[in-house]
């Protein structure tokens, strides 16, 4: 099972997952934690490979893909007894929980993305290419801190870049490999996502400089019911890092406009 960290405010408070990027893990939530665990019982999870879920990588030698890595979060889940819960994601994190959507609806009360990722662009579909070709000749780190600046260029973003880069270098090269693979399955897994609506309340939260990632956010909102997009001023792709403060209250008041989520009870296993 993946490593977790679990912060309970009391028995019938609503739950919500915290879902980090590729090359990240469950430490990038350290400015959310205060202000989140005021009103919610937290889940944070390492996914696999990542942070302290080291050794359920090594149970896992071949290839895998993203629903193999979305069942990881849903065996938490389970072991946890959550029924249901909010979900939050930066980054690539977003299309897991978006996935988690699809594999089990009724788990979902709502879904904050941060930094989605929800269709590729030229700059995007050109790095995932140039990628594709050096990852086997130039030092993954080299490839990670290149793609970190590309993302995350400006001084300000300087925060999150090095935070995201330095947990990357506790990802072993072999797992990072594991990861990279994924992309190929990126665009019919996005195209998928963006022509199908869920209906689950969903707000994206994005950076204003978020110039990879934003336009397409701010065009799939026009198509997706119950969406809507909130822009963060100076900021970049990781705008929980870069703006903390005003990413947890837009986070927070959504989800607390959606509270109507009321936990079921946990179900142990020997029922």
């Amino acid at each position: 099972m993946l490593h977790y960290r679990t912060y309970e405010l009391e028995p019938d408070a609503p739950w919500v997952v915290f879902v980090h990027g590729a090359g990240g893990s469950s430490s990038i939530w350290f400015l959310q934690l205060k202000d989140f665990s005021r009103h919610f019982n937290v889940l944070m999870v390492d996914l696999r490979g990542h942070g302290k879920s080291k050794s359920e990588a090594s149970r896992h030698r071949g290839k895998y893909n993203f629903e193999d890595i979305t069942l990881d979060i849903i065996d938490v889940l389970d072991h946890l007894g959550i029924r249901r819960a909010h979900f939050i994601g930066i980054s690539l994190g977003t299309i897991l929980i978006r996935q988690i959507s699809e594999l089990a609806p009724e788990r979902v009360c709502s879904m904050v993305m941060g930094g989605a990722i929800i269709r590729l662009n030229v700059r995007a579909r050109v790095l995932v290419t140039l990628g594709n070709m050096f990852k086997r000749f130039v030092p993954y780190m080299w490839l990670y801190s290149f793609f970190a600046w590309i993302i995350m260029p400006k001084a300000r973003h300087r925060k999150a870049r090095m935070l995201f880069v330095n947990e990357a270098k506790k990802v072993a090269q072999k797992e990072f490999m594991r990861w990279f693979r994924l992309t190929y399955e990126l665009k019919p897994l996005l195209k998928y996502f963006e022509e199908k609506d869920t209906g689950i309340p969903t707000l994206y939260l994005m950076g204003e400089e978020d110039y990879m990632f934003l336009p397409t956010v701010e065009y799939i909102v026009t198509r997706h019911s119950r969406s809507s997009l909130e822009i963060i001023r100076n900021s970049g792709h990781v705008c929980n890092v870069d703006q903390p403060q005003d990413f947890n209250e837009r986070a927070i008041r959504f989800m607390q406009c959606h509270s109507a989520c009321v936990p079921v009870p946990a179900v142990t296993a020997a029922s």
